[in-house]
């Protein structure tokens, strides 16, 4: 049998010491590459005594390893360049979210991470840090893999593939992926999981279309309805640091205050697509599909309004999960994003839409505050190692700068409802993940609930709890405003504002299956969501 590698060195650069070194090497490459993977899916399960399960996932993370070192020393120079390449992409990945928010990466969070992509800029400079440790860790590891080549081609011990072997090695490659999908194995190993789940997604169903409402509005009930609705959702906004910056500058204009309420997610676009969907709460499960509801565009069409959708934050494809079957749901579009005075321009925008006469009921995500902070307010007005918590306020301050007063000066109050909230809050912790991390803080979830309403729907508001709300909430209140039945929606949805919700619902990153059946991530308790103070 001929052997391949360094035919002129010195026998005694030979044999089986040069192997081994190659297989210590590739252990090392392929540990620190997966070593999310193995910290949870190995020595967590074996932390939480279920053996067979960690069991499971060693075994199969070794099968992935033997295949991948089979394709390392013995696919020619070229192909190998390519693999490593390939690999080293879906490392970087998954050691970069593994960094960022301390977890493996699954079809949900990678679906979420294509579906907030116009964040990673925000995201780059925010933890500049972890990801450059990311691209440390991940180049280590391909350099240990290579270094394994190069020492079991050293060994002169291994037997030349021919073409057909080749071929056999692609094959075998893609085996594990494979085998992922119709056995009950797990996990997917770091230098394959990218391509993989990426094609879980690119070939997932299609959105199942969404359902019609199941009432109409009462006849008596329209013709008391504001004529223009609005919610405005905010990026990035906590409650407490609201109450401290905001809440002064509006005591003079009349509102209602439900007091720090809970957001359905820590993350963006589960918070936004549950609050468009609505959720009903009472039974909200793992078998929860948010795609399916009717959703507030269908009972705002349903009742007379022409809906609209005004993003502050992105332009081109709609973000937060909003799908083609609910796009189609809703009849005017805007894209607005325009740097640090984006909000102030979108309440110039409303103001003017407000006095228009017919009906009208629009959906706002403002750009708010999200990190990083210091996007969000002039260069200069603060030093660049600013404490955090005033880079924030700082940034706050500037979003909010006049914007309530722009959006109502001249407008009918006795004609117009307005909600406004936030997608989530914001864990101020230095060095925390601000949100969206998987064992979330309660300031993850504290957002302000506050409403500009008509005198004849205040009024139902006035002995109203400050505490104990859920934005799971606003859908159920905004169909009684519309002119639906009170009781019909409660039931169906939530409790109205003038009580404490009936149950806090939040939806984690795998908001809605990436599959037909798939399970979501949804939580639900009867005290307020996340860990720590109360």
């Amino acid at each position: 049998m001929t052997a391949v590698g360094n035919k002129t060195g010195p026998s005694a650069r030979r044999g089986p010491p040069w192997l081994l070194a190659g297989v210590i090497l590739f252990a090392m490459g392929f540990a620190a590459a997966n070593r999310f993977q193995l910290t949870y899916d190995v020595i967590y399960r074996l932390a939480a005594d279920d053996a067979a399960s960690a069991s499971i996932a060693f075994a199969f993370l070794a099968a992935q390893a033997a295949v991948l070192l089979i394709a390392l020393w013995w696919l020619p120079r070229r192909w190998f360049i390519a693999l490593a390449a390939l690999a080293g992409a879906s490392i970087l990945v998954n050691l970069g979210y593994g960094e960022t928010v301390a977890g493996p990466l699954d079809a949900a969070t990678l679906a979420w991470m294509l579906g907030e992509a116009r964040q990673a800029g925000h995201a780059a400079g925010e933890f500049a840090a972890p990801l450059l440790s990311a691209a440390a860790q991940t180049f280590s590891a391909i350099a240990l893999l290579a270094g394994s080549r190069f020492a079991a081609r050293r060994s002169g011990i291994l037997p030349r593939a021919s073409g057909w072997q080749f071929a056999a090695i692609a094959i075998l490659l893609l085996a594990p992926s494979i085998a992922y999908r119709i056995v009950d194995v797990w996990p997917e190993s770091a230098e394959r999981n990218l391509y993989a789940l990426g094609w879980d997604i690119a070939t997932a169903d299609p959105p199942p279309p969404r359902a019609a409402p199941e009432w109409a509005p009462s006849t008596a009930g329209r013709a008391l309805a504001p004529r223009h609705i609005l919610w405005l959702v905010d990026e990035s906004v906590a409650a407490a640091p609201f109450d401290a910056v905001i809440a002064p500058l509006i005591e003079h204009v009349p509102h209602i205050d439900f007091g720090t309420a809970a957001s359905m997610g820590n993350c963006s676009a589960p918070s936004q697509v549950a609050l468009r969907s609505g959720v009903d709460v009472r039974h909200a499960d793992a078998r929860t599909d948010l795609r399916r509801t009717p959703s507030i565009w269908s009972y705002a069409k349903a009742a007379g309004y022409r809906t609209r959708l005004i993003d502050g934050q992105t332009s081109g494809a709609p973000q937060n999960l909003l799908f083609p079957p609910e796009r189609a749901l809703i009849d005017e579009l805007v894209e607005m994003p325009d740097g640090i005075d984006t909000d102030r321009r979108i309440a110039d925008r409303l103001n003017a839409e407000l006095k228009q006469p017919g009906r009208s009921f629009t959906h706002v995500v403002l750009r708010g505050v999200h990190f990083q902070y210091s996007d969000h307010y002039p260069p200069g007005t603060l030093p660049p190692d600013a404490p955090l918590a005033l880079q924030y306020r700082t940034a706050l301050a500037w979003s909010k700068r006049g914007f309530f007063d722009r959006l109502l000066r001249g407008v009918d109050r006795g004609a117009v409802a307005i909600v406004y909230t936030s997608d989530h809050g914001q864990n101020l912790t230095p060095g925390a993940l601000p949100h969206c991390s998987r064992d979330p803080v309660r300031d993850e979830f504290r957002v302000p609930l506050i409403a500009f309403l008509p005198e004849r729907l205040a009024r139902r508001y006035f002995d109203a709890p400050r505490t104990g709300h859920s934005t799971s909430q606003i859908l159920p209140a905004t169909l009684i405003w519309m002119g639906y039945d009170p009781a019909r929606v409660a039931a169906r949805y939530d409790a109205d504002l003038t009580r404490p919700t009936a149950r806090y619902v939040w939806f984690g990153r795998a908001a809605v299956p990436v599959s037909r059946g798939a399970p979501v991530e949804v939580h639900a308790s009867a005290g307020f969501p996340g860990r720590g103070e109360r």
